[in-house]
């Protein structure tokens, strides 16, 4: 609080001049915390504090501001110099200043002014051009002033770690609006996942089939590593999931030959299934969920297959049986998520098409219709780099990467139906 008080003092006092008082111009503190990023293999760090260890001049520094109006805008750092002096350069859009300056202690040090001409995102670089000292600087916070930055997105960290959440970046889901006649006794679940060539960004997760109670998709593991994820929630609220009674745990009853299973913690608690799989980006994957409901011992057994929709035979990933259940599958939706906090700043897209329900009389209902929406990030206005929609007769979801054309949010969204109807599965063949 004394630091955020601190800046916003210091901003009516940019380059050591006051600034007249408008009753049309902002002022904005933007923590490099929270929406600062270093390239790929730099020394440099951003951590809560801001930028540190800034020893290279091979190491940039972005930060990214979404504005919403325009006009000329006054950029300053909020910094310190250790020990020597250093020379910067600050870059924005196609403007470059370049600033001399030995702050022993921290202080306000004024780049200039530009004109934002269009709303949308706006990428603010900083290069190391010369230093005395061991570091071209620490640098907490960028402050800017200008009636261009009215209503201006940019990640705060006033409602817990929202530096942590405002790098992964928004998640986006599809909820999907199921027929009136199987709200209630929905068996199975069937979707298509397509991640377009280049998408396949490390740290995604690509969900396909998710449900009350759980979620089953793939993701991006590692380089070298890439997983196909089922989890299951236990009824019990924890993230520890050694607290978890014995009445309450998720209880895996099969498992692929080459599936990982054991338990999960940290974002609720369950059972988890994976499958190391190197799938392919370009390629479509069929995912099918089975639910096993027992209303008089209220249970769920839930059961996940998975296949290249090229091949013939399904895999088995796990069944797990879930207490407190005994319901089928409800609430049905599809999500995009970056779990990796570096790699927030990539953007990735997926595509998700041909979904279909059974019934447990065995009827076929096409699922057309879906709602965009998306998280916490988003619907504070940290990060506006969300979007959703039809892609030809498919689903879309993308996100990260601060792209300008966002979807709003609660949007209905209708593809068209498939032409060649249900897939054709032979359930008696299913493992």
């Amino acid at each position: 609080m004394i630091k955020l008080l601190k800046s916003l003092l210091v901003l009516s006092l940019i380059g050591g001049n006051a600034v007249a008082q408008n009753a049309d111009s902002t002022k904005i503190v933007v923590p490099l915390g929270g929406n600062g990023w270093v390239n790929k293999g730099a020394s440099a760090k951003i951590d809560d504090k801001g930028l540190t260890d800034w020893k290279s001049n091979k190491d940039t520094v972005s930060a990214y501001i979404r504005f919403e109006n325009t006009g000329e805008t006054e950029i300053a750092l909020q910094l310190k110099v250790p020990s020597g002096g250093s020379k910067i350069a600050l870059t924005f859009d196609n403007k470059t200043f370049t600033k001399t300056f030995a702050n022993p202690e921290e202080g306000i040090v004024s780049f200039g002014k530009v004109d934002v001409k269009s709303p949308g995102y706006k990428k603010i670089t900083l290069t190391g051009i010369s230093k005395a000292g061991e570091v071209f600087a620490n640098v907490s916070d960028m402050l800017l002033k200008g009636p261009a930055l009215k209503g201006a997105g940019y990640v705060k960290n006033n409602q817990g770690n929202y530096f942590y959440w405002g790098h992964r970046g928004p998640s986006v889901h599809l909820n999907y609006k199921l027929p009136d006649e199987a709200k209630d006794n929905t068996e199975w679940f069937y979707n298509e996942v397509t991640v377009p060539v280049g998408n396949d960004v490390l740290g995604s997760y690509f969900m396909a089939d998710g449900f009350t109670g759980g979620y089953f998709g793939m993701q991006v593991n590692s380089p070298t590593e890439r997983h196909i994820l089922f989890s299951i929630w236990s009824p019990f609220t924890t993230d520890d999931p050694k607290k978890i009674p014995d009445s309450l745990k998720i209880v895996m009853l099969k498992k692929g030959a080459t599936v990982h299973t054991g338990e999960f913690g940290s974002e609720g608690s369950g059972g988890q299934s994976y499958l190391n799989y190197l799938w392919v980006a370009g390629k479509t994957y069929a995912f099918l969920i089975h639910a096993q409901a027992n209303p008089i011992d209220k249970t769920t057994i839930f059961t996940a297959y998975f296949k290249d929709k090229s091949q013939a035979d399904w895999q088995l990933i796990a069944s797990f049986k879930r207490p407190k259940s005994g319901t089928y599958l409800k609430g049905l939706y599809s999500f995009l998520e970056n779990f990796e906090p570096d790699m927030g700043n990539v953007t990735r897209k997926v595509n998700f098409g041909n979904q279909w329900v059974i019934d447990t009389k065995g009827n076929w209902y096409a699922i057309n219709n879906a709602v965009f929406t998306a998280d916490a990030t988003a619907n504070i206005n940290y990060r506006k780099d969300y979007s959703g929609g039809i892609d030809g007769n498919q689903f879309f979801l993308r996100n990260c990467g601060f792209f300008d054309d966002f979807t709003v949010l609660k949007t209905n969204l209708t593809r068209k139906p498939s032409e060649a109807g249900h897939p054709k599965i032979d359930f008696s063949k299913l493992p």
